[in-house]
C-alpha cells in the first residue's frame, strides 16, 4: 500500500511541467527581445559617441553627424528629472503616510482618494501635457506674472519649472503605491511598542516607521525616474523647446530634452539615412542617462539598506 502511494506522489505532473516551461519560456522571450533592442542600439550609436557629440552645444542645423551635439538636451534631461524627484517624493509620501496610518479604510474620503490615485494611474501622458498647459501656465503661469507686474510673459509660457511639475503629477501615483506597500510591510508591532513607551504618532512614524519603509520609498523614486526620463508628450507643451543656443540658466527658461531630439532627428531631418547616426547615438546616450539616474539612486536605497541593517 505505502509502495503504491509514494508511486502516485511521483507520477509525472504534465501540467506543472507544462505552465513551469511556458512561463520560462516567455522570460527568456522578454530577455532576448531586450537583448536585440540594446544590442541594435549599441550596435549603430557606439561608433558615433565621442566627447565632442556629449559635449557640444549644436547650431540650430543640428542634423550635421560632423557639427552637432546633445549637451544642452543631456543638461535638460538631467535638470527636469531631478527637479520632478524633488517635487513627486514629498507630496506622493505624504499622501501615502495618510491613507496608511491616518485615513478611516472606510471613510468616503478616503475612498476618493485612492480613486483619484489609480485614475490617474491609467492616464494618458499626453493628457498630463494639456493638463499641464492648462493649469500650471494658462492659470498659475499667468496670475503670477500679473501679480509680479512683468512686462511680458515670465512664468505664463513654458518653462522647466512647469515641465518638472507635470511630470511630478504624472509620477505620483507609482511613489504613492509603492510607498504604501512599504509602510503596510511595517510590522504593526513596531509601531505598538514606540507608542507604548510614550511616542507620540507623529514620533512614531517619523522616528519609527518612515527609516524602515525608507528602502521601498527609494524603490517608489526609482520608478518614477525611470518613467518620466523617455517621456515626452508631458514636456511638448509645457517646457520643452526645438533649439536652444545656450542652456538653461532659470527656472523660467525652456529646455532642449533627449526625447524630443529623438523624436525631431526621426521625423523632420531632410535627410534620413545621414542623421541615422547621430539618432542612434543620442537614443544611446538617453539609454545611459536613464541608467546613471537609476544607478545612482541604487546605491543611496543600498547605502540606507546598510545602515538599518547595522542598526538592527
Amino acid at each position: 500500500m505505502t509502495e503504491i502511494q509514494n508511486f502516485k506522489t511521483r507520477k509525472f505532473d504534465f501540467a506543472s511541467f507544462f505552465f513551469s516551461g511556458l512561463t520560462g519560456f516567455s522570460t527568456l522571450l522578454i530577455l532576448a527581445i531586450l537583448a536585440v533592442i540594446l544590442g541594435n542600439i549599441i550596435i549603430n550609436g557606439w561608433p558615433n559617441l565621442t566627447w565632442h557629440f556629449v559635449s557640444t552645444i549644436p547650431k540650430k542645423d543640428f542634423f550635421d553627424p560632423a557639427t552637432t551635439g546633445v549637451l544642452p538636451m543631456i543638461i535638460g534631461t538631467t535638470i527636469r528629472v531631478f527637479m520632478m524627484t524633488i517635487f513627486v517624493l514629498p507630496i506622493g509620501v505624504i499622501t501615502a503616510i495618510y491613507l496608511t496610518e491616518y485615513a478611516p479604510s472606510g471613510s468616503w474620503l478616503t475612498r476618493i482618494i485612492r480613486a483619484a490615485v489609480n485614475n490617474l494611474a491609467g492616464v494618458p501622458s499626453i493628457v498630463f501635457g494639456l493638463f499641464g498647459l492648462g493649469f500650471f501656465i494658462n492659470f498659475i503661469g499667468r496670475n503670477m506674472d500679473q501679480l509680479m507686474h512683468n512686462p511680458g510673459p515670465v512664468w505664463g509660457q513654458p518653462a522647466v519649472l512647469w515641465a518638472s511639475l507635470t511630470l511630478a503629477v504624472m509620477t505620483m501615483p507609482v511613489v504613492i503605491v509603492a510607498t504604501e506597500e512599504s509602510l503596510k510591510a511595517i510590522p504593526m508591532g513596531l509601531r505598538e511598542a514606540s507608542l507604548a513607551i510614550g511616542a507620540t504618532k507623529l514620533e512614531t512614524i517619523i522616528r519609527i516607521v518612515l527609516p524602515q519603509a525608507l528602502p521601498g520609498i527609494m524603490t517608489g523614486g526609482i520608478l518614477a525616474v525611470s518613467r518620466a526620463a523617455g517621456e515626452v508628450a508631458p514636456i511638448l507643451f509645457t517646457g520643452v523647446a526645438y533649439y536652444m543656443a545656450s542652456l538653461p540658466g532659470k527656472l523660467s527658461d525652456q529646455f532642449m530634452d533627449l526625447g524630443y531630439h529623438v523624436f525631431v532627428l526621426s521625423t523632420q531631418s531632410p535627410d534620413i539615412e545621414k542623421t541615422r547616426p547621430i539618432l542612434y547615438a543620442t537614443v544611446l546616450v538617453l539609454l545611459l542617462l536613464t541608467f546613471a539616474l537609476n544607478f545612482v539612486a541604487v546605491l543611496i536605497r543600498a547605502r540606507v539598506r546598510k545602515k538599518l541593517r547595522a542598526l538592527g
